[in-house]
């Protein structure tokens, strides 16, 4: 039970990893970010909204752009 458990932690961990990437990708695209910068506007909108980090990146991908609270707090942050 215990390895069927941690099993599925890494496969949801790796998912969500993939998810993270995809949306670096997207914001790196876009705003002619680095890897770098993409992930930490990923990160301030994650804190400054109270949201996980892959469900900010989850809504990036799935929708294309980032919420209007989201990108208001995060794109704005960017410019410091």
């Amino acid at each position: 039970m215990a390895d069927a458990q941690r099993q599925q932690q890494l496969t949801q961990a790796v998912a969500t990893r993939d998810l993270i990437g995809q949306a670096k990708g997207i914001l790196m695209e876009r705003h002619k970010l680095t890897g770098d910068q993409a992930f930490g506007l990923l990160l301030r909108v994650s804190q400054h909204t109270n949201t996980k980090l892959g469900e900010v990146a989850a809504y990036l991908v799935r929708t294309g752009e980032l919420s209007s609270r989201q990108q208001a707090t995060g794109l704005r942050s960017r410019a410091r």
